[in-house]
Formats: C-alpha cells, sequence, structure tokens
C-alpha cells in the first residue's frame, strides 16, 4: 500500500496545501489575552479535521487557559497503539516590521511556505492528521491503533497537558508516542532526534533599599540590587564557561564512543555554524568539547534578562528598590531537575552580596531525556523515513526541551519517536518563519508509511 499512500499525498497536494493555509492564518497566540478566541478557533479547526480523517470520540477539552484536542481510532485488535502529540498554539509575530510578508497570510515563495506556526508547530502536527486520512481513504481503515491529544499552551509553558496526561494516564496509554516539532539535521536528510535537554526556568528577583533612591544622596552606602545581581550571577559560570553551582555535575552522563563518532560523520561546520546561525564574531563554553557536544549534551547556565531601575530615554539618577532576572540551567538526561533547583538556591545564599535579599521563584522545569535507539518503533520509524527520504536515517540529539516527552516517559511509562521534518533555517519563533513544502508532504508520506509499516512489523 505504500505506493498508494505517495499517489494518494500527490494528487491531492493543492488540496493540502489549501487546508494548512487555512490552519495558519488562525493568529493562535496562547500568550496573549486578546487572542483567546483565536486560539479557541484553532482548537475547533483542528477537532474538525481530526473528524474528517476518520477518527472517532473526538473532544475539545477545556483547562484553566487553552483547550486540548483529543481524538482516537481503536479498531485494530492486536496492534499497538501510537499517542500522537502536536500543538497548534503560536509565538507573537513580533517584531513586525521585519517579516517580509503578513505573518498569519501565509506566502508561498520558492517551495516555502511562510506564516507563523508554519514549521512550529501546525505545518509538522497537521502531518499526522493528513497521513490518517489517507489510510482511511486507501484502505477504509487504519493498521494500527491510534490516539491524539493536541495542545493549545505549548508556547507558554504546557502547565495544563501535563496535568491531563498525570490524571488520565489510563485513557491515553499506548505503546509509544509520536512527536513532530524537531528538524532535520540538513535538508533532505532524514533524522530521528533521541536525546533532549531538560529545563529549570527561574526568576532571581533582588531587593536592596526599601524605595528608589537618589544615587548623588545615597550612592557609595546604599547597595545596588541591579548591580548586586550581576556580581551574583557572575559567580555562577566562569569564563571558561564551566558552571560553579556545586554538585551541578556530579549526574551528568558523557555520550557513548559510538554516538560521538555517528556525530563526528554529521556534516556540520563549526565556522558556517557561528557566521550563519549564531551572527557572532566567535563561538562560546567549554572548549574540551565539540560544539555539538555542547550543545546537545552539556548542561548550561543562561541569563534571559535582567529588568529593574530607569531605562526610558533620557536620564535619573536612582538606585532602584529591586532588579530581576530570567535565568535558565538546560539539563541533560539523569541530572534532577529538583537537585538542581536547590543547589541554585544554596549557592545563590552563599554568593549573594551584602545588604541584597534574593528571592528564586520557579516557573516551569522538566529532565532531559534519552530513547532507547533499539527500541522497535524506533527502528520502523528510521526505515520509514528512508523510504521516503531514499537515505539512511540519522540519530542526534537536540538542545531543546520539549517537557512532554519527559511528560509521556513520567506519567504513562512509553518512549517519544521525535520525527521532525522542519529544517535548521526554518526561523521558529522569528520573523519570517518557513516550512519546505517538500518536507509538508513528505513527512505525510512518512508517518503513515510508519503507521503501516509499525502495523505490520508486530
Amino acid at each position: 500500500m505504500s505506493a498508494a499512500i505517495d499517489e494518494f499525498v500527490q494528487k491531492n497536494q493543492e488540496r493540502l496545501l489549501e487546508e494548512l493555509k487555512a490552519l495558519l492564518r488562525i493568529p493562535s497566540v496562547s500568550t496573549l489575552p486578546e487572542h483567546k478566541n483565536d486560539v479557541q478557533r484553532a482548537a475547533e479547526f483542528v477537532a474538525e479535521k481530526l473528524r474528517s480523517a476518520g477518527l472517532e470520540n473526538v473532544e475539545i477539552i477545556p483547562t484553566d487557559r487553552h483547550p486540548l484536542v483529543y481524538a482516537e481510532w481503536l479498531h485494530a485488535a492486536g496492534k499497538p497503539t501510537v499517542l500522537c502529540y502536536g500543538h497548534y498554539d503560536v509565538q507573537p509575530a513580533d517584531p513586525l516590521e521585519e517579516w517580509r510578508t503578513p505573518p498569519f497570510e501565509p506566502t508561498v515563495k520558492s517551495g516555502k511556505i511562510y506564516a507563523r506556526g508554519s514549521a512550529d508547530d501546525k505545518g509538522q502536527m497537521y502531518t499526522h492528521i493528513k497521513a490518517v486520512e489517507a489510510l482511511q481513504a486507501i484502505n477504509g481503515s487504519l493498521p494500527i491503533n491510534l490516539k491524539f491529544l493536541i495542545e493549545g499552551e505549548e508556547e507558554v509553558g504546557g502547565l495544563s497537558i501535563t496535568k491531563y496526561v498525570e490524571e488520565h494516564a489510563t485513557r491515553l496509554q499506548a505503546d509509544v508516542a509520536l512527536v513532530s516539532d524537531t528538524s532535520m539535521y540538513a535538508p533532505g536528510l532524514p533524522t530521528l532526534n533521541v536525546g533532549l535537554r531538560g529545563l529549570v526556568y527561574m526568576e532571581v528577583e533582588a531587593t536592596g533599599p526599601s524605595r528608589d533612591l537618589h544615587s548623588g544622596v545615597y550612592g557609595g552606602a546604599a547597595p545596588n540590587p541591579i548591580f548586586g545581581l550581576v556580581q551574583l550571577l557572575g559567580t555562577v559560570k566562569n569564563k571558561k564557561g564551566r558552571i560553579k553551582v556545586e554538585g551541578f555535575y556530579d549526574d551528568v552522563v558523557a555520550p557513548s564512543q559510538a554516538e560521538l563518532e555517528s556525530w563526528a560523520r554529521l556534516p556540520f561546520d563549526a565556522r558556517a555554524f557561528r557566521a550563519e546561525e549564531v551572527g557572532s564574531t566567535r563561538l562560546t563554553g567549554e572548549r574540551n568539547y565539540s560544539v555539538l557536544e555542547r550543545v546537545w549534551s552539556r548542561p548550561t547556565f543562561e541569563v534571559h534578562g535582567i529588568a529593574g531601575g530607569f531605562t526610558a530615554a533620557g536620564s535619573k539618577t536612582v538606585i532602584p528598590a529591586k532588579a530581576t532576572a530570567k535565568v535558565s540551567f538546560r539539563l541533560v538526561p539523569d541530572q534532577d531537575p529538583d537537585d538542581i533547583i536547590e543547589a541554585f538556591r544554596e549557592h545563590l545564599e552563599d554568593h549573594t552580596p551584602k545588604g541584597i535579599k534574593i528571592e528564586l521563584r520557579v516557573l516551569g522545569a522538566s529532565p532531559g531525556v534519552m530513547v532507547n535507539t533499539d527500541h522497535p518503533a524506533i527502528r520502523v520509524a528510521a526505515r520509514a523515513m528512508e523510504d521516503i527520504f531514499a537515505k539512511p536515517t540519522v540519530f542526534t540529539r537536540s538542545g531543546g526541551s520539549i517537557p512532554i516527552v519527559g511528560d509521556f516517559a513520567r506519567f504513562l511509562g512509553i518512549p517519544t519517536i521525535l520525527m521532525g521534518f522542519g529544517l535548521p533555517d526554518d526561523g521558529l519563533h522569528s520573523p519570517n518563519e518557513k516550512y519546505d513544502l517538500e518536507n509538508y508532504y513528505k513527512g505525510i508520506m512518512t508517518v503513515a508509511h510508519f503507521f503501516e509499516q509499525y502495523g505490520a512489523a508486530i
């Protein structure tokens, strides 16, 4: 049936494109309250397409913020069950002036579709639904059992889906999860991501005087919380990129020699990475590790923003009463987020400058995850990608975090196949986000092939 699947996708390319455009036109920006109704519209769109693809028990599930969408098809007796995940919410489009085309009016140029959410994650998520439609159209049934859980809060932390997975583990039980929210390593190179870093995201608030003070009257005697915060954050990591929190590296496990050798064979150019992707004069970090090791298998500490005092036009000589920094740790598998939070809290207490008080607020935490490449579903997924893209599938890691993957492992006890069809230059979260249409169509074919082959393998 594989050839029939490919023929179905090829014959329906125009319709498949128009449907994707319709979804991309919905500005489902989950972080902005003014788009709450748009997020709801996107959930309704997804639910309707799940129904039309032949899935059953489709449900829009209210949450404290934005709805989940659930669907299932459970008529393949004796066959495995795959839980498909994706998200229909998107990042804000700002800065609007840097978009070459309107962010919510999809534009096709040179075989790519430009729109907010095209690659992250509407275009990739939609491949799962259309793969089901293709199989149903050809066979009138599916080769495996399927469950879908699609959320509208991924871009704002995904708290509702974590709660739902924990509370409805029986309903969601499956053999494996499938997520398409990652990228291929390079154009035309089929890629399965088998490792993700975890994330601990925090706010550090520093307070000094009881109110803003005149720096001429009090400067030199009153503690400055912005400067104190800068001093404190400077103690967390040294000039060589080594994190100084006690015990931080105790549970860090190095990649296997086989994994390192496979990374060395990838078409990676550190100079091009610096110049074209990072755009800086040099790269930083732990020099004893390759660039891929630094971004895939080493933990990090980053400062994302510092706020406090006077930053408007003109001058105001003030010593502020408080300052706040947004910071995060990226963690590798086996590092426990709770242990890292506690160690960081102790580090702050030990290094806070005199006259400054510190409060640490944890905004989110998820562990790193590794997937066993010998799992039967992973082997089938690798073969399905190889069939469509006509090249051997490579296994990589990602420096990013997808918290739901940890939730599936923790609450459902299942691994996740990270089968991405994006590309490294798709501009996720940036102006002019794009998605390669060839990957969109081949993604539908690949997912359908995977369902077909996974059902046949059991």
